[in-house]
């Protein structure tokens, strides 16, 4: 079975960086999409940023020049790498993985982390 754990949330000051990470486990061969959305309460779960197993990457327009996506592969790790933190930022974020190949078995579903919360806050 396909998990996605998150972690690297936590309080930051406006202004501040976080790296968020997210590890994929499940007997996983390749993901052919990584990526992170976020969501507050009473709005509807927002795109943060894709990447694809080749590298090409996809932004919210109001973050891509702060935040930044990267990905290993080989360890089935997705990051986030987020600076000049705004409060607007606030929010849980959440990892997702899109056409995972598992035991030579492809399931073109999402899947989900749990979420880590993401509090900017002087």
């Amino acid at each position: 079975q396909v998990q996605l754990v998150e972690s690297g949330g936590g309080l930051v000051q406006p202004g501040g960086s976080l790296r968020l990470s997210c590890a994929a486990s499940g007997n996983i061969s390749s993901i052919s999409f990584m990526g992170w959305y976020r969501q507050t309460p009473g709005v509807e779960r927002e795109l943060v940023a894709t990447m694809s197993r080749t590298g090409t990457t996809n932004y919210a327009d109001s973050m891509k020049d702060r935040f930044t996506i990267s990905r290993d592969n080989a360890k089935n790790m997705v990051y986030l790498q987020m600076n000049n933190l705004k409060p607007e930022d606030t929010a849980v974020y959440y990892c997702n993985a899109v056409g995972v190949t598992s035991m030579k078995i492809f399931y073109g579903g999402d899947y989900w982390g749990k979420g880590t919360l993401v509090t900017v806050s002087s």
